[in-house]
């Protein structure tokens, strides 16, 4: 799977520059043959205005909410693209500067402003952002794109439009959650967010979204807390990015990188504190993995598990063996060290040579499979807990009572990373399964799709030069019986081509061309959405 591919055009930076947002949609060129069967939208959500002004946003995650939107429809294609009407979005606009803090950009007071109403701004407590380019959603019938404060914001998936901003805090206890919830088939939806409370107290909650109410009342007003995790240190909660969930069980892998609570409350007083400047690495504590029961919810206290330090940010899939063990798969970078502190913009758009020499002291991606088990009593010390057949993995009982885990390693490649995982998750979220598809990173820079079968080990790739490709989706055929029957859907950029911009048609068993639909303009980085039937 290993990119022989070289990047010193460094096309790639097209795709973190502003671009404006479409009046109409615009129709999309058809090359190849896009399946009947395939009518609906792709909704993607990214990064769209990298600057406001003269004053740029530093990091891949600061630029403004943009969404996309590629229709299929009786065999034509359209795109078209707005920014989400986000406080920060129409402030920024207004006052044609950076008013709200982002994740590593920071905002100053308005310098026409007296001395005194600037002192008083850093001291008015803390301003978060609603800049949702994360990721989009369905919560009951309606759109949410997100980020991962307590802010999301409803839209219209049709016209694009911002609807209204949604606080979270209102419905449930947590001070933020995550982009990447799980939903079950009637619709319910599960996350987790961080939680603050009283005393300075700290913890993460598992959070129960119900599907879409008869009485068209609105679900998040019967959200609840199902589940309540604690953290290892008191005023350090660890960065939580996504999770892991079985039919009986939620798997939380609590990982070394921390938000250290003291400097994030104090850093609005400190002239250009961003979030950024609030994470720090634990160096010794690695990496733990906590389990709760799905229902009736319940935290296992009694299961220890911890393994060595490395960074998280997507869960592949995790399913339950019935010899009583929990397959947990990963996209890992190994090591304490924060990968987000390697995406500030000024680091990935620079010259190919330079990109691939910052790349090489940045922590080393590898896709794991850690196995837990559940039957942990009146086992022997040192002994490996796992027996099951298809898996290196190991799990070995310590005498303080802990679990330490070793990974089997599915995919592994010099400064190569699958990452931005997708799986067939109607028929096997939560399931055993044998395929995984993939977002192929090059030194940081997006250059190929990637299929992994996860049993095998094996690869196929979709690669092209000077091709540039988003997180890919899968789409099941109709009826299909196979895993892998569908097709997979990612945005592509070509620069310097005619139209630079399409959409991708993928076959994902054997990862060939089926179509694509070409549009003339550049489209900047997607980082997560949906695929709306």
């Amino acid at each position: 799977m290993v990119s022989r591919l070289e990047h010193p055009a460094a096309g790639y930076k097209k795709i973190f520059e502003t671009v404006e947002e479409l009046n109409e949609p615009i129709p999309a060129k058809i090359t190849g043959d896009i399946p009947s069967w395939l009518g609906g939208s792709l909704l993607r959500m990214g990064p769209g205005l990298f600057e406001v002004g003269d004053e740029p946003f530093h990091h891949l995650f600061d630029g403004q909410a943009l969404i996309h939107k590629f229709d299929l429809k009786d065999g034509q294609v359209t795109y078209y693209r707005r920014f989400i009407r986000t406080d920060a979005y129409v402030r920024a606009m207004t006052e044609n500067r950076v008013v709200i803090t982002e994740f590593g950009t920071a905002a100053y007071p308005d310098p026409c402003k007296n001395i005194f109403s600037r002192f008083f701004t850093y001291f008015r407590g803390i301003e978060v952002t609603d800049n949702c380019l994360v990721n989009i959603y369905p919560i009951g019938e309606d759109f949410y794109a997100v980020t991962e404060t307590n802010y999301i914001t409803k839209v219209d998936p049709d016209s694009l439009e911002t609807l209204k901003r949604v606080d979270l805090c209102k419905y449930l206890s947590v001070n933020g959650a995550t982009a990447h919830p799980h939903t079950d088939a009637d619709g319910t939806v599960y996350n987790i967010g961080n939680c603050f409370g009283k005393n300075m107290s700290l913890a993460y909650n598992i959070v129960k979204i119900p599907p879409a109410q008869k009485d068209q009342s609105d679900p998040l007003e019967k959200s609840q807390v199902v589940v309540q995790l604690p953290s290892s240190e008191r005023l350090k909660p660890s960065y939580v990015h996504s999770f892991g969930l079985t039919d009986n069980y939620f798997v939380f892998v609590e990982q070394p990188v921390k938000i250290n609570l003291l400097k994030f409350l104090s850093a609005w007083s400190v002239r250009g504190a961003t979030y950024m400047d609030c994470f720090e690495s634990n160096e010794s504590m690695g990496t733990w993995f906590h389990l709760a029961t799905k229902d009736p919810a319940e935290y296992l206290s009694s299961h220890k598990f911890r393994t060595s330090a490395f960074n998280i940010f997507h869960h592949i899939n995790a399913y339950e063996e019935v010899e009583g063990f929990i397959v947990v798969d990963l996209c890992t970078w190994k090591g304490y060290d924060f990968v987000y502190n390697y995406l500030y913009l000024a680091n990935i758009k620079e010259e190919w040579e330079e990109v691939k020499k910052a790349a090489m002291t940045a922590p080393q991606p590898e896709v794991r499979r850690y196995v837990l088990p559940l039957d942990i009593h009146r086992v022997e010390q040192g002994k490996n807990l796992v027996s099951l057949s298809y898996t290196t993995a190991t799990a070995v009982l310590h005498s303080d009572g802990t679990i330490w885990l070793e990974p089997e390693v599915l995919f592994s490649g010099p400064r190569q990373a699958f990452e931005f995982p997708q799986i067939n998750y109607s028929l096997c979220r939560g399931k055993k399964y044998s395929f995984a598809y993939g977002l192929g990173l090059n030194h940081f820079i997006p250059d190929r799709i990637v299929k992994l079968n996860v049993q095998t080990k094996e690869t196929w790739v979709w690669q092209e030069e000077e091709c540039y490709p988003s997180e890919p989706l899968f789409v099941p055929t109709p009826g299909a019986t196979e895993e892998d029957d569908g097709v997979l859907l990612s945005i592509v950029v070509k620069p310097g081509a005619e139209r630079p911009g399409f959409l991708l048609v993928l076959d994902a068993m054997k990862l060939t061309e089926l179509a694509r639909a070409e549009v003339d303009t550049i489209i900047p980085v997607t980082l997560h959405g949906m695929y709306k039937p």
